[in-house]
């Protein structure tokens, strides 16, 4: 069990904050069910996570954790689907992301840069799906290494150099 000020990785959300832990504000909420009071790391709102939920959650990496994953990024292979079906595409990265991993959203931001730039057009879908990935693995590194968001596509650079 999380308690209040953890940060973890909530599903597919990213991370997020426990802001409180208590039933539903709301009326005809049943009052003998606990949840997580969620708060997004990245984007605004709150999520309402029931406590013995089956939802992936699980704690934010260490410092350690995330100087290892970008190390360690050079070496992870994109993640490409060659095949050009709208359906079979999403279905791809859903795939990966329902890995619930920092390396397969690493695979995902490398894959899809180099799908963006061999094609040399810009596809909504995959400028969604990036700024996903993205925005899922720079919360997680942030919060990591204590940097603000912005800053974390600059450490990357200056620790490993550009990530193709």
């Amino acid at each position: 069990m999380f308690s209040v000020g953890d940060k973890i990785i909530y599903g597919e959300n990213g991370v997020c904050t426990v802001d409180k832990i208590d039933t539903l504000p709301m009326s005809g909420s049943s009052r003998d069910k606990v949840y997580y009071h969620l708060s997004p790391f990245v984007g605004s709102g709150l999520y309402f996570a029931p406590v013995d939920s089956g939802v992936y959650m699980r704690p934010v990496m260490s410092r350690e954790e995330a100087e290892a994953l970008i190390d360690a990024m050079p070496g992870i292979e994109p993640a490409v689907c060659n095949d050009n079906r709208f359906n079979h595409v999403d279905a791809f990265y859903k795939d990966l992301f329902k890995q619930h991993s920092c390396e397969a959203l690493v695979a995902i931001v490398k894959g899809l840069r180099l799908r963006m730039a061999e094609r040399k057009t810009k596809s909504s879908r995959a400028e969604a799906t990036l700024k996903r990935a993205r925005d899922m693995l720079h919360g997680e590194l942030a919060v990591a290494l204590d940097l603000e968001l912005q800053d974390v596509e600059a450490y990357i650079r200056n620790r490993i150099g550009e990530l193709k």
